[in-house]
């Protein structure tokens, strides 16, 4: 059996009230989660980033992350989505591991630049209100159930949160295929 799939990155704000200006990450943090869980996030975050090769920083500001997904949208739509992945990973890299504010307009058009795409463009989107807002906020509307990136929608109808082992994915991955038929074998109520 073939199994077809196609990742996109969807602009998600989990905080679309945050304030422009950066706010100190690890207190807010310590604001929404609490401090015992923000005490066994790091840890398990170090690790994780330890694992691929790279030093977690809980340093820095957090904020507004408007800007970052508008311009995620404009990189899907306009230069397909190996340069949106290109653009997501150094927007990661930045915010969490060289302690980079994800609103600070600067970082923004590095990471534009980094990822191979036109700064010029990107610079235009952060100029102008309206490029990639739409998107942001159906999907805010579409998935009120989002408490924590990623999250991941699969078929359209399964739904994962939080960073997962690969074997989650595959076992769901799995029963999908076992258990859904594929879209052009679907029957439409009632017929026969």
């Amino acid at each position: 059996m073939f199994l077809h799939s196609c990742a996109c990155r969807l602009p998600f704000q989990l905080n679309p009230d945050a304030p422009q200006e950066g706010v100190n990450k690890m207190e807010s943090y310590r604001q929404k989660f609490g401090a015992s869980r923000v005490a066994q996030m790091v840890p398990a975050m170090t690790q994780t980033f330890a694992n691929e090769g790279m030093q977690y920083s809980m340093g820095g500001l957090t904020g507004n992350t408007r800007n970052s997904h508008r311009l995620l949208a404009w990189a899907a739509a306009k230069h397909g989505l190996d340069r949106q992945n290109a653009l997501a990973e150094e927007l990661f890299k930045g915010y969490f591991t060289q302690e980079r504010y994800i609103n600070d307009r600067d970082f923004l058009l590095e990471a534009v630049e980094a990822a191979g795409l036109p700064r010029d463009e990107a610079a235009a989107i952060l100029n102008t209100d309206g490029i990639g807002e739409q998107l942001v906020k159906e999907e805010i509307h579409k998935y009120p159930q989002v408490t924590g990136v990623p999250f991941f929608v699969v078929n359209g109808r399964y739904t994962l949160s939080g960073a997962q082992d690969p074997a989650i994915f595959a076992e769901l991955f799995r029963n999908v295929l076992n258990h859904e038929a594929p879209a052009g074998d679907v029957a439409a109520p009632g017929a026969s």
